[in-house]
């Protein structure tokens, strides 16, 4: 394979070559080595193929975070092959599907995806690698199976595959190729110089596609990976600082739940030389409360649809001048790296100069869905380029950076979580009882939420989150649901679901005056 076309697991092998002995993971205390990570993901891609009777399209990982999840997916790269980060915590039916969709032909998994295999596959399934597992359908994992090298993908073939909510309630499958991440890493590489002394942050789910970013900007670097486990929010500042922790990268959301359990006073993280925010909003007072815990820190508000490689866009926060930058108290997204096009389309298709509906061209942008039926939704040619469109409404400030306005459609962001609200609505109709439903969003202690209202027969919050998570991953259940005898109309007959975004305020401004945070049925 031509020197010319790198591929992500090369990023390892760097990593690598500067520091074999020095840790790549580190996990609950736990630090594996750049040479034991590289052999064991030798072992495993060996052992994954040995099992194969045909060459695998794709590799799943059903791994919460950890070392299987990590391991495993460098392992699936070094088959070759994409990929597919799998959530153990996901609705049976929803993984099933992803596994379909992908073509996984065999699994990587920890423990707990382990002990779902019977529910996900009514034969034997597909040949499944688990390394803690003594019996069952595990296939034998041993050294002598190893590969001697990685095997060598095309630049233009996919890295990884993820699944974003889709409107119709089939999640949507986005192919990232190694010359899109190729791109994104050079791109991240020059802004940052990461090195071998860098201490990354590893907070996001694997199954997130931030996950990525953590993973191959430390390995490509040399430096350590530290999983950061969820009791540290408890004490975020004392882990950050005794891990040593120097790039930290979250959704905004993880500033206020620091916050709120008094963590971040002044200079309270020294060690952070880098801080990046992606996948929300991020507001001015979370960055300004952020900024001052870690002085020396470099604070970064990163935006990207997964569709154009984890993110597209940069803003520096600047103490003196960004919060006269913000619109509406939300930190400017900045502007596309270099190499890209962006243009905003009104709501007439048309270029605007100001405002408008963001469309992202350039080499980060994925070749299409897995299912090209979806691509119709949302990529477009114009000319000789071919643009996706991201349904978030930009501003374009007098300086040229993008200001986020809101969404164009029913897809919105819960917690860095992708959630298209026709789903909820879809999966909510589908509850007994119900007749209709719309799910609209609203914002209660500075985080968005979630408001079903519906018709039918009056259900508890219980009794619906006890049918929605038969078919809803955990992170996008909503908490609120209000009981309408009937939908309010627009004078055009539909639904109108502006009148039901003001309820929903209206709501939720009457719990934040009483002090209370109420979820379940109101009727």
């Amino acid at each position: 394979m031509p020197a010319s076309e790198p591929t992500l697991p090369d990023r390892f092998l760097r990593g690598l070559a500067v520091s074999p002995d020095q840790d790549a993971i580190r996990v609950h205390g736990r630090g594996v080595t750049y040479a034991q990570v590289h052999d064991l993901a030798l072992t495993w891609a060996g052992s994954l193929l040995r099992a194969c009777e045909e060459p695998p399209e794709a590799i799943g990982v059903l791994a919460g975070k950890g070392l299987e999840s990590y391991i495993g997916v460098l392992a699936s790269l070094y088959c070759g092959v994409p990929a597919v980060p799998l959530q153990p915590d996901f609705p049976i039916s929803r993984t099933r599907h992803m596994l379909r969709a992908a073509g996984v032909s065999a699994l990587v998994t920890d423990e707990r995806g382990y002990r779902l295999l019977p529910e996900l596959f009514e034969s034997d399934g597909v040949p499944v690698l688990n390394s803690g597992a003594g019996s069952g359908p595990a296939i034998g994992v041993h050294s002598r199976f190893g590969l001697s090298e990685p095997r060598r993908a095309r630049a233009s073939d996919a890295a990884y595959i993820l699944f974003t909510s889709g409107s119709t309630g089939r999640p949507k499958g986005v192919p990232i190729t190694h010359a899109n991440l190729d791109y994104y890493f050079r791109v991240l590489d020059a802004r940052y110089e990461f090195g071998p002394d860098d201490v990354f942050s590893q907070v996001f789910d694997p199954a997130f596609d931030c996950a990525i970013f953590d993973l191959f900007a430390a390995w490509g670097a040399g430096g350590t990976l530290v999983s950061v486990p969820g009791q540290a929010y408890a004490a975020m500042t004392d882990f950050v600082t005794a891990a040593g922790i120097t790039v930290w990268y979250s959704t905004p959301a993880a500033i206020s739940v620091v916050a709120r359990r008094g963590g971040l006073g002044a200079t309270t993280m020294p060690t952070l030389r880098l801080s990046t925010f992606a996948g929300d909003a991020l507001q001015a007072a979370d960055a300004a409360a952020w900024q001052e815990a870690a002085p020396e820190s470099i604070l970064d508000n990163l935006y990207g649809p997964a569709e154009t490689t984890i993110t597209c866009t940069v803003y520096r926060w600047s103490r003196e001048s960004s919060p006269g930058e913000c619109l509406n108290g939300i930190v400017p997204i900045g502007r596309l790296h270099d190499g890209h096009e962006g243009t905003l389309l009104d709501a007439r298709g048309e270029e605007s100069a100001v405002e408008g509906e963001l469309c992202v061209s350039g080499p980060q942008v994925t070749p299409g869905y897995l299912d090209p039926e979806d691509d119709r939704e949302r990529f477009f040619w114009r000319g000789s380029r071919r643009w996706y469109r991201t349904g978030d409404r930009m501003r374009r400030a007098d300086n040229g950076d993008l200001l986020f306005l809101g969404r164009t459609d029913n897809q919105v962001q819960i917690q860095g979580w992708r959630v298209e609200l026709a789903e909820i609505d879809h999966r909510v109709r589908r509850c007994a009882g119900v007749r209709d439903a719309v799910t609209v969003t609203a914002v209660l202690d500075g985080r968005r939420q979630l408001v079903v209202f519906y018709t039918g027969a009056p259900t508890t919050a219980a009794e619906f989150a006890r049918q929605l998570l038969e078919t809803l991953p955990q992170q996008m259940l909503p908490r609120h649901y209000r009981h309408l005898g009937e939908m309010p109309l627009s004078v055009n007959r539909k639904i109108d679901r502006q009148a039901l975004r003001q309820r929903a305020h209206e709501l939720f401004s009457g719990q934040e005056r009483a002090g209370s945070r109420q979820t379940g049925v109101h009727r």
